[in-house]
């Protein structure tokens, strides 16, 4: 399963929610699952093995735009609550199966190379560094700028991107149909 790992000192389970880091190829964010109360762990993990969970690159994208069964927003929450902590890339190992295993550094130089960029290019950017990447000259699509604020996005990762978005939509929806129930056409034919 993608974005699960465990750290090599001690084997406790981490998700990991940026693989590299802006200006710092080595580290990477990760929470420990361990330190969370069942209900943040159960609704983290369902981000994790969710369609759009293994479909997005970083899972940082997805749990910016999720969450938790209390309203509170999966990736603020988790940063404000100190469960994301920065570690060295050599000291995660992934598991995306009980029989496969990858250090995260090994993998983050997999994945530059199959790109064909840097590992210093790897990391998502908050689009205050203004330099093109080798994708950005090979024009490949891109979400506008101001939505991702820099950041180069898959068609799956759009796609993923989009589902959360048209899911949060219907959940806001439903929220405010519930508070203010919309007019029906009998309703609104009585009232003229």
């Amino acid at each position: 399963m993608k974005h699960v790992g465990k750290m090599k000192s001690n084997s406790a389970r981490v998700v990991v929610v940026y693989r590299t880091l802006p200006g710092d190829p080595h580290s990477a964010l990760v929470v420990g699952t361990q330190g969370l109360t069942d209900m943040y762990h159960d609704g983290l993990m369902t981000v994790v093995e969710s369609d759009s969970g293994q479909a997005a690159n970083e899972l940082a994208e997805l749990l910016a735009v999720r969450k938790f069964a209390d309203g509170s927003n999966m990736l603020a929450h988790l940063h404000s609550n100190a469960h994301l902590v920065k570690v060295p890339t050599n000291t995660v190992v992934m598991t995306p199966d009980t029989k496969s295993q990858i250090p995260l550094d090994e993998l983050n130089n997999l994945i530059a190379t199959q790109k064909g960029i840097k590992l210093e290019d790897l990391a998502v950017n908050d689009g205050s560094d203004q330099s093109k990447t080798v994708a950005d000259k090979k024009e490949t699509s891109t979400v506008s700028k101001s939505e991702t604020k820099g950041i180069e996005l898959s068609p799956a990762e759009m796609r993923s991107r989009a589902d959360a978005l048209f899911k949060e939509a219907q959940r806001l929806r439903k929220d405010a149909d519930a508070l203010d129930p919309p007019k029906t056409k009998k309703t609104a034919k009585a009232e003229a």
